[in-house]
């Protein structure tokens, strides 16, 4: 089993708080937990303060909102149905008939206008981001296409899911709603909601408290501030983009909120190390003994579903929305020998820093970063709740403690 030197543990701990140093100027706030095959914590640590210019230290029972972390949480609970054969990969008449916005959408072309689509959507695009949607802030086309109202996928409603894509389906990857759609597609399978859904069959299961799409009291009294970085490079107060859910607090308002599949999950890091534990370990949880997956689903979602693009990840995306996100020149760098794919719900990617070829990551809008390595058997989580996305200093830190983190593996 993976293990840290007690050096490489000192050397994490001091990297994490002196990424703190500065919260006007670094990052306020930070949690990193890191975590082996056997569900054992080989790393964990807080640093820094709950809120720019907040007294409260940040701590581990601190909450995040995971934003599209969700995602793979999403792509496990669609392959439990994929098992039990309620759900196909390749059904188009199935997501038609649960879902009949999908029959009828259409694709926005670059004039502007609407035209039909030319092949069905199936849940396999869905979860691999090649059924054609956008993101409003990715997407300047999508972007610009419904103002003067504008999306916010961040809303609570349904209205901003409800977009015309922007591609013809299967023609290219490009990052959206596709996987809260999948969500949606769930829901209507199990007449369940998708957060209920996920209670039931993923978080109880694992032991898990403190994750949900609609915290509880106790979790919201541990909220993380959200900030955002301004041109200058410093640090304000934010107020918070995934707001209804934290709002509502009659179960009719609980039941009219949007649960979002890509991005409405809220999490304590440590649990969300137990999702990833569980995966490094086959679908079982090493924990509690619960299989969510099989092993060989486990083995499908880890596996390229777009070999036919394989320069997706170096084509960037553009900041269509500033005070959302950077523009990212490239997904993920790697040597030009590295091939990188899309499992279902993540990308797949060796790189610089240690990590198997196969190894799955994604991230979070407020630059929360996940990877998990099946073959060295070690996953992590880096949180911090900072707006745009792909911020700098984050980032850095992420390359900086993973390089480290393989380099110090017993």
């Amino acid at each position: 089993m993976a293990k840290l030197s007690t050096e490489t543990i000192h050397n994490l701990q001091q990297q994490v708080e002196d990424a703190c140093n500065d919260p006007k100027n670094d990052i306020p706030g930070l949690t990193v937990v890191v975590v082996g095959k056997n569900g054992q914590e080989l790393f964990a640590h807080s640093a820094g303060k709950r809120g720019f210019e907040s007294s409260e230290a940040m701590t581990l029972d601190n909450i995040f909102w995971i934003a599209s972390c969700t995602k793979m949480i999403t792509g496990i609970a669609c392959m439990q149905l994929v098992e039990q054969k309620i759900l196909a990969l390749d059904d188009v008449a199935q997501v038609e008939k649960l879902c009949p916005e999908l029959k009828e959408v259409k694709v926005l072309g670059e004039d502007g206008k609407l035209v039909e689509k030319e092949r069905g959507i199936t849940l396999r695009m869905l979860l691999t981001h090649t059924a054609g949607f956008g993101y409003a802030f990715f997407n300047e086309k999508l972007r610009d296409y419904n103002k003067p109202i504008g999306y916010d996928e961040f809303s609570g409603h349904m209205y901003d899911i409800k977009q015309p894509l922007v591609n013809q389906p299967g023609t290219r990857w490009e990052y959206g709603v596709s996987i809260d759609w999948a969500g949606i597609l769930l829901e209507r399978a199990t007449s369940m909601s998708l957060n209920s859904y996920m209670q039931r069959f993923i978080f109880v299961p694992l032991g898990l408290e403190n994750i949900s799409m609609f915290p509880t009291q106790n979790m919201k009294d541990k909220l993380a501030h959200m900030h955002t970085r301004n041109p200058d490079g410093t640090i304000s107060r934010f107020d918070h983009i995934q707001r209804r859910p934290l709002i509502v607090d009659t179960d009719e308002q609980v039941k009219e909120c949007f649960n979002s599949g890509g991005a409405g999950c809220f999490a304590k890091p440590q649990e969300y190390c137990q999702i990833l534990a569980t995966l490094l370990n086959d679908g079982t949880s090493p924990k509690t003994g619960v299989q969510l997956l099989q092993k060989s689903t486990v083995d499908l979602m880890f596996t390229n579903q777009i070999p036919q693009f394989p320069q997706f990840g170096s084509r960037g995306i553009p900041d269509a929305k500033p005070w959302l996100t950077n523009p990212l020149p490239n997904l993920y760098p790697a040597p030009e020998e590295v091939v990188q794919g899309w499992g279902l719900t993540f990308m797949l990617s060796g790189g610089y820093t240690g990590r198997s070829k196969g190894t799955a990551f994604w991230a979070g809008l407020p630059n929360l970063w996940w990877w998990c390595d099946r073959e060295r058997g070690v996953a992590g989580l880096v949180s911090s709740q900072i707006l745009p996305f792909a911020d700098a200093k984050v980032l850095g830190l992420w390359a900086k403690l993973e390089a480290d983190i393989y380099q110090g593996l017993m």
